[in-house]
């Protein structure tokens, strides 16, 4: 079978339709007619793409063949042969038969095997267009229950009940407010320190809101100085300043039904709490180098690690933007304040690393996690995080142990309880109390050196044998356990 593209001729002049089809043949299938009757039995039975016909015949003029064709093969591409070119005529033809082109008298060969090849590619591209727009509309269904299934679980995924904690957790309180807050279209203001997961109680807020479906974008206000930070959030017009050379749509226009949550809120300038203040009250925002305001429709959330309170006091933080970003304020506790958290956090984030690097680990140890547990993490759950990568990539065991935490976890967890504190406020004979000292001050020794005993017996002052000695008086091992 030929595969060529089938291509008809109509002329009543033979000599007319052999020339034509010799141009054609290389690339196409020519099928010749020269009567309306054999015009019609070729595209009854010949899969047919492009028709050319002849204007001037003697029974029919081109426009009225072709114009009957369109009725019953409509994708089939039309061409018109004319030696006319009065412009009423070729909007009568393009009107009557819906011509694709006309081909004007006397061609040249070159350009009439170019038409004929761009009708037919047309042919080909109206045929994919009607088979997507097809598939399309079966696929419609489908696609859009994969897209409420993707939804909900990005729901399920920043949903209250996925900020990781135990049972009793000081955070409880907060994530039971913010749930109640979440369907009310009000601001938000939420306090913590660095790393605690304000983000996260944002998003959670948003997916748990009537604007779930709409758009969620943070920026982070302290990161960026007031010119920069103008035109992310409110976007700027070509030639605004040195380096916009296209025109940006800020955050709060991409979020337009939806949520912006502005973490650091409180380090923002004098100068840009008034433009942002503006746009609290009028809900519009103006692009950096326009003259033309928009209105948005947006839901803020503000972050901050200060007390914006006693920002205000002193006067470094506008009293009305305060009012009109805390209509309801969660404070965040830090993970010194939620000791509990740090085992179940731990370990999600480790098994998540895991994931992230492809290097398998069984978890931690139960040494390693009392450490953890007793460390303060000034940065919170982002230094948490790091400790546990930077723990990952050194590890050569299947579980992760004290020996691969950081020095400054370690010597941090072991000052938790160290000497003085224990001597100062356990009780008992005086020679009990000394020997928990000494013990303490072992362990912390060791733990800070990932118990190499030679670098430890040469800090405290001991021998190799005397370091082993007092180790098996107190029962102390790698891990910690200790028998006073």
């Amino acid at each position: 079978m030929d595969s060529r593209p089938g291509i008809l001729v109509v002329d009543d002049e033979p000599r007319s339709v052999e020339v034509i089809a010799r141009v054609l043949d290389e690339d196409f299938e020519v099928f010749p007619a020269t009567t309306a009757e054999a015009e019609l039995r070729h595209l009854e039975n010949e899969w047919i793409q492009v028709i050319l016909a002849d204007q001037r015949m003697p029974d029919v003029t081109g426009v009225a063949l072709l114009a009957q064709a369109r009725e019953r093969w409509p994708d089939v591409a039309r061409i018109l042969i004319t030696g006319y070119t009065d412009p009423d005529d070729m909007i009568g033809a393009i009107n009557d038969a819906g011509i694709y082109q006309f081909v004007a008298k006397p061609w040249h060969p070159d350009q009439l095997l170019l038409t004929v090849r761009n009708a037919a590619k047309l042919y080909r591209l109206q045929r994919e267009h009607d088979r997507l727009s097809i598939e399309m509309k079966l696929l419609g269904p489908t696609l859009e229950t994969r897209l409420a299934s993707r939804r909900e679980r990005i729901r399920q995924g920043f949903h209250f009940d996925s900020l990781i904690r135990a049972v009793g957790s000081p955070l409880d309180e907060t994530c039971r407010v913010a749930a109640q807050v979440a369907t009310f279209d009000v601001p938000v203001l939420i306090l913590g320190e660095t790393g605690t997961g304000k983000e996260l109680l944002a998003r959670a807020i948003h997916y748990g809101s009537l604007r779930a479906d709409r758009p969620f974008q943070a920026e982070n206000c302290g990161a960026i100085p007031d010119e920069l930070l103008e035109s992310e959030l409110f976007g700027h017009k070509k030639g605004a300043f040195t380096g916009a050379v296209a025109n940006r749509v800020g955050l709060l226009e991409q979020a337009d039904g939806g949520t912006v949550f502005l973490d650091e809120i409180g380090d923002v300038s004098p100068a840009f709490q008034v433009k942002l203040l503006r746009f609290l009250q009028e809900g519009e925002i103006r692009p950096v180098g326009s003259n033309e305001s928009r209105q948005v429709n947006v839901r803020v959330i503000a972050a901050t690690h200060r007390d914006l309170a006693a920002e205000v006091e002193a006067g470094r933080f506008r009293q009305d933007l305060y009012y009109r970003l805390s209509t309801m304020v969660l404070d965040v506790p830090p993970l010194r304040r939620r000791p509990g958290d740090i085992r179940l956090l731990a370990e999600a984030i480790l098994a998540q690393l895991c994931t992230t690097h492809g290097k398998a680990l069984k978890g931690l140890t139960a040494e390693a996690i009392a450490c953890l547990e007793a460390y303060d993490w000034p940065g919170n759950v982002r230094e948490l995080q790091n400790e546990l990568t930077r723990a990952l990539v050194l590890a050569d065991r299947d579980r992760l142990g004290p020996e691969s935490l950081s020095a400054k976890v370690l010597a941090g967890a072991a000052g938790r309880n160290d000497a003085i504190h224990i001597a100062g406020t356990e009780s008992g004979p005086l020679r009990d109390r000394v020997e928990r000292v000494e013990s303490a001050i072992l362990l912390e020794t060791l733990m800070r050196y990932r118990w190499n005993k030679s670098k430890a017996a040469k800090e405290l002052g001991l021998s190799r044998v005397g370091l082993r000695a007092k180790l098996e008086r107190y029962g102390l091992a790698p891990g910690g356990n200790r028998s006073h």
